[in-house]
């Protein structure tokens, strides 16, 4: 008989501000890691310095077995594992390749008038620079919005794309 070992992504709590340290410690060890970062430009008052920071404060999310993840929390400045309901939470496939969609651009478009779209209803990108996104659509002050959910984490980015660009779906488990 052979043993299937299941792999799924992880999120691992970090110091503050050491998500990258840690991110490179963790590939040292061997895991196959993820960390989402945007760019920006800091202003100083003798120059500007573009720098990345980390999409989601204190977490670097880890594809590992569930046996060796405790494994991961060796690395210094990791300090811990998120959990649900006293066990390590499994961050969806689908959520680590909506933050891998963000990462590759973003749109800020004017969205378009008179669409048959109702706010709450599951969306899936089909055009642009994240497609393949599984959203949630969102009615903010008369403008149509994409607001991607990871669940897991608690949080939730916002992006703007023209209506066209999307269709409605069901939501994926």
């Amino acid at each position: 008989m052979i043993l299937i070992k299941e792999v799924h992504w992880y999120a691992i709590y970090t110091r503050p501000n050491a998500e990258k340290k840690v991110c490179e410690r963790l590939i040292l060890m061997g895991y196959d890691t993820f960390l989402p970062l945007i760019e920006s430009v800091r202003l100083w008052s003798d120059r500007k310095k573009k720098i990345s920071t980390p999409l989601i404060s204190s977490f670097v999310f880890v594809n590992s077995e569930q046996s060796k993840l405790f494994e991961s929390l060796e690395a210094k400045g990791a300090l811990g594992i998120l959990k649900y309901i006293g066990q390590p939470a499994i961050i969806k496939d689908q959520e680590i390749e909506n933050l891998k969609i963000l990462m590759h651009g973003s749109s800020a478009v004017s969205p378009i008038e008179n669409v048959d779209f109702e706010a709450g209803e599951d969306v899936l990108v089909t055009q642009g620079p994240f497609t393949g996104l599984v959203a949630k659509l969102l009615l903010v002050k008369g403008k149509q919005r994409i607001v991607v959910t990871v669940e897991a984490l608690g949080s939730a980015l916002e992006v703007n794309l023209p209506l066209s660009f999307v269709v409605k779906t069901t939501k994926q488990q």
